[in-house]
């Protein structure tokens, strides 16, 4: 195995922390001996209306899942991400916007935003949005679906919001699904110089028979091509804003209304509509932001994330802005229009915590010193990683160029489910091993399963499970809570299961093994994709891999890898050779690849994540039916990968 460096909290950070190591074991035994206590304490972070009373009325009993945080409080979400700063900060930058064309970015401050929030808030009232309702968000990355958001909340509207790369099949089914009033959106999204047909997918999906609750769309006006249009159903955004009053007194909301609904993506069939409510989730997003980012007033922060994902909601706009932060929304990717772009964005507006996915970070790597050239990173402080398991040569790789070796790197395990953070280091109390999440955050009681639900102690690896419940945690699937706790309370009866796998080591750090269903079985030896996948990603020509299994009449399964190698480097039965026996050294040989399939590209969805039950079809030549592809990055990628598949045959 590749030797693991630990890093050290650094002197320049332990100096000004907001939690150090004593501190975060003294709070975190609290959190879990006396949730009540601490939660009751914690939930301040937040502005009340009417303050608590009850903070934690939970139950994870077969048949008789419910979840209530903060149950008789009321509050405005909108009002805590606005209102609230105004008299201090009314002048501070909120949201710092950059562009996909570098030369186009904006700063909006507090007072800027609070005045277009009460606007659009007002607009949404005119258009007969009342408290409850549904509003989907079909939005690119700009200011404006910020302010959709914050308007929906401030009036108790509930917003879902669909990732702008996503189908007209795809929007259709979700607005089908949550039954939503009204729909946000724009003439078309800007995206690495390309523009993205948003309006004309509404109509598309609009034009299903199945949605029938849709009475009006408001069109946000990005690129000024001229959209189709239907008169009465359509609304220009200049336009329904124009004279309406920015005066809009935040509506009062139960801790547990609804705040929005997020689709979560690879479900089959019907959509999962993930249901988050208002109080217990504020005050999760606003804690784990504060204490994971380390963040002080006055830092720029940017989170990498679209708004149509988890980690939008909650690190992009959310948690920032209920601290009062300022926080950089990015409408373009992190090569685009050069590959030091990210690194050209941190220098251009003095990023101090950068926060992105494995996948950037692997794809920037790929090119070596030239992601970071012409750029110094000097403002960086904090870096976080988010998505999917990082691997410890990714992570080095992050940590040494664009953090200059001198940022802890927070690499954080959550889910859409989750609401917020469960494991993750803290820049000022947690030593950190590169590919770990660490510890549990406050409150957070993760455990270890086997396969039959009995707990396992100490060093091991096996499902796992979380045995209470936290403020952030989902409610229900709307409209389908038996769904809710068949997904998550029935592998495990009296756990939350997460799905994942995870591996525990003597020091107690968690390391996420990747999802159970991506586990392989070799010969009775169970091992994990991303295990493999990170071996095969530490060889030094390796850019990206995933690894699926095919049926094997001894071993039961067989190890097919997808492999992509750094620019400049050519496949050759000689690398063939060197890659298996590299990952036999990493793992051990129970692990070697039984086929390298080389390619140049893997089939994405447009959130960065590897679509494997595509690459599972293939392997086993399959190639029946590849179901719903609507969410591919670039669906030309399917053909590519059976052609390369057709002359590996032939060879």
């Amino acid at each position: 195995m590749t030797q693991i460096t630990k890093h050290p909290v650094p002197a320049e950070i332990a100096k000004n922390a907001l939690i150090n190591e004593q501190q975060y074991n003294d709070e975190y035994q609290r959190s879990i001996q006396d949730p009540e206590g601490f939660w009751g304490e914690k939930g301040k972070i937040v502005d009340w209306i009417k303050p608590y009373t009850r903070v934690k009325n939970t139950s994870f009993d077969p048949g008789h899942i419910d979840i209530r945080w903060f149950e008789d409080g009321t509050l405005n979400l909108s009002a805590n991400c606005l209102d609230r700063h105004l008299a201090e900060k009314g002048d501070q930058v909120a949201i710092i916007w950059e562009g996909d064309d570098p030369s186009s970015s904006k700063n909006v401050t507090y007072r800027e935003l609070h005045q277009d929030v009460c606007q659009f808030a007002n607009v949404l009232k005119q258009q007969g949005i009342r408290k409850g309702d549904v509003v989907a968000i079909y939005m690119p990355m700009v200011v404006e679906a910020a302010v959709a958001m914050l308007a929906c909340a401030r009036i108790g509207a509930i917003h879902t919001v669909i990732f702008a790369g996503f189908s007209p099949e795809a929007v259709s089914g979700r607005v089908i699904d949550c039954k939503a009033k009204l729909i946000i959106t724009a003439d078309e999204g800007l995206r690495a110089g390309r523009a993205i047909p948003l309006k004309k997918n509404v109509d598309d999906a609009l034009a299903n028979p199945h949605v029938t609750t849709v009475s009006n769309v408001i069109v946000y006006q990005r690129t000024g091509n001229p959209p189709s249009w239907v008169e009465g159903r359509d609304l220009w955004w200049h336009d329904v804003v124009k004279g309406v009053s920015t005066d809009c007194p935040p509506e009062e909301i139960s801790a547990e209304d609804p705040l929005f609904i997020l689709y979560t993506s690879g479900s089959t069939g019907k959509p999962k509509g993930v249901l988050h409510t208002t109080g217990g989730y504020l005050v999760y997003a606003t804690l784990t932001f504060k204490y994971t980012f380390d963040y002080h007033p006055g830092e720029v922060y940017w989170c990498t994330a679209d708004v149509g994902w988890v980690t939008g909601h909650s690190y992009l706009l959310y948690g920032p802005l209920s601290n009062g932060a300022k926080t950089l929304m990015f409408e373009g990717v992190p090569n685009y229009p050069s590959v030091n772009r990210m690194s050209q964005v941190v220098d251009k507006h003095q990023v101090n915590i950068l926060y992105t996915a494995p996948t950037a970070i692997r794809a920037l790597m790929a090119e070596g010193d030239k992601a970071i050239e012409g750029t110094d990173r000097s403002s960086l402080r904090i870096l976080g990683s988010v998505g999917e398991p990082i691997n410890p040569e990714a992570w080095e790789w992050f940590y040494k160029k664009i953090g200059n070796s001198r940022c802890p790197v927070v690499d954080t395990w959550w889910q859409t489910e989750t609401g917020g953070f469960m494991i993750t280091p803290l820049p000022g109390a947690t030593t950190l091993k590169p590919g770990s999440a660490t510890l549990p955050f406050f409150g957070v009681r993760p455990a270890l399963v086997d396969n039959l639900g009995e707990p396992i102690e100490g060093a091991t690896e096996g499902n796992l499970v979380i045995v209470d419940s936290w403020p952030g945690q989902a409610r229900t699937l709307f409209g389908d809570h038996e769904r809710f706790e068949q997904t998550y309370f029935s592998t495990f009866k009296g756990m939350y299961f997460s799905g994942d796998g995870a591996r525990r080591d003597e020091d107690g750090y968690y390391w996420i093994t990747g999802r159970v269903d991506d586990v392989l079985n070799i010969s009775g030896h169970r091992l994990g994709t991303a295990e493999i996948e990170s071996a095969l990603v530490a060889h030094p020509k390796v850019a990206e891999a995933a690894v699926v299994g095919i049926p094997h009449n001894i071993k039961g399964q067989a190890i097919y890898a997808y492999v992509t190698l750094i620019s400049g480097v050519e496949p050759s039965p000689e690398l063939y050779t060197e890659v298996r026996n590299w990952v036999r050294k990493e793992i051990g040989p129970i692990a070697t690849p039984d086929v390298l399939h080389w390619t140049d590209s893997l089939p994405k969805t447009r959130s960065g994540k590897i679509m494997r039950r595509i690459l599972r079809k293939i392997a086993s030549g399959d190639t029946s039916n590849f179901g719903d592809t609507s969410t591919l990055a670039d669906p030309g990628v399917v053909e590519k990968l059976l052609e390369e598949k057709q002359s590996m045959s032939m060879s």
